[in-house]
Formats: structure tokens, sequence, C-alpha cells
């Protein structure tokens, strides 16, 4: 299914309305909040055109949408072709030693993104994690299953993450992308990158609603000082 101009704006909005709301969006959410110049009808029209193409869903008995994993793959590919804003100075940063820099960029990584910074260097063996308490406020940690799984995943993560083959720049995995156990309700940004004396490995982990604009901009930022 190609995207019309329309669609693609009404599955934008859609994802982001959901990202910062966390409930599933409905066609009056989105003519409140946006500018379409449609009648709530006609959105809903594009709306089940959405569903119908699988990039969006609805949860039980809601007249809203969420995001389906291949909505939110249009959504982040979106934003990885786009050119990033470079909003972050490194240079006072990495006047420090690898670990230094490390603690710093995780421990900022983990504010920025309300998800966990996870750093690891493999010289030294040390694995650095932030942001647990962050995290843990998202609403889908009200879920038992949901805090099992992602519990589950991070320990994968800790014990594979030498293992992991990772492309150049940014690798994104987005639920069931994941090549981790239990993650099918998890998104992972992996990134390998050079620090001031080594190679090191990142990675942010949270919920699939994550922001994957804040955070995509800033290890795109972080790389490319690198």
């Amino acid at each position: 299914m190609d995207l019309t101009k329309r669609q693609e704006k009404i599955l934008t909005d859609i994802i982001e309305e959901y990202i910062e709301s966390a409930k599933p969006v409905g066609s009056l959410t989105l003519e409140r909040k946006s500018d379409f110049e449609i009648c709530p009808a006609t959105i809903r029209i594009e709306m089940q055109k959405l569903t119908d193409g699988g990039y969006i869903f609805k949860p039980h008995t809601s007249a809203g949408r969420v995001p389906t994993d291949k909505g939110y793959r249009f959504f982040v590919n979106n934003l990885l072709e786009k050119s990033f804003k470079k909003d972050f100075d490194f240079e006072e940063l990495f006047e420090q030693d690898s670990l230094r820099a490390l603690q710093s960029v995780i421990r900022h990584m983990a504010s920025l993104s309300s998800s966990l910074a996870l750093g690891y260097l493999p010289h030294e063996k040390i694995l650095l994690k932030e942001g647990w308490e962050d995290v843990v406020r998202e609403p889908e940690f009200r879920e038992e299953d949901f805090a099992f799984n992602f519990a589950e995943a991070v320990k994968s993560i800790e014990k594979e993450i030498e293992d992991f083959e990772l492309g150049s720049g940014l690798n994104v995995f987005i639920g069931k992308e994941n090549p981790l156990p239990k993650a099918k309700q998890i998104s992972t940004i992996m990134a390998r990158c050079k620090f001031p004396d080594e190679e090191v490995f990142l990675a942010i982990v949270g919920p699939k609603r994550m922001s994957y604009d804040k955070n995509i901009n800033y290890l795109k930022s972080l790389i490319s000082r690198l």
C-alpha cells in the first residue's frame, strides 16, 4: 500500500499523539490538534485505510487507533532520512577518558529519552546503565507481563552485547524486529561509535512508544561528532 501525502500526515500525527498521550487516537483528536482542513468523517475513512494497510489498529472497543510495528517503522524510516539538528555540544565531554565520557553520555541519554540507556566498554568489559527510575514510570509498566519481558530483554542485551551484528550508523529495532527474546513490545536503538580511547556500544531501550525523534537526533549528533 502506497500512502498518499494526506495518509502520511495522518499516520505521523497519530504516532506523535500516541507517543505523547499513551492513549488511542481518534478522529476528533486529530481534527482538534492538526490542520487537515477535512471533516472527521473523512479522517475516519483515511484511518480505516491505514488500519486495512496494517499501519494502525483498533485496540479492544476503543474508538481510537494505536500504531503497529509497521506504522512505527514508516515513522522511524522518515526520521532516519531527515537531516538532524546538532543540538548537543560534546566538546567538553570528550576531554575526559572513555569511561567518564560514557558515564556522562548515558546519563544524558537516559534523562533526555525517559528510557533505559546502556553503554558498554569492550576492552574493560564494563557495562553501564542509567534510567531505570524514569522508564518504569511509563504506563506500559503497569502491565505485569511488560515489566517482566522488558527486564528479560535487558538481561539478553547484557549477555549478548558484544555479539550483535550492527551496521554503520543507527540500528533501530521495533517490536518483533528485535534480535532479542521477550521484546515484542519494546524498541531498541543501538550504535557502535568511537570514543576518545576506544569503540563503545550504546543502546536506548524503552516501550515502542518511545520518543524516537529525540533519541535518534541525540545519537546522530553523537555519532557525527565522533
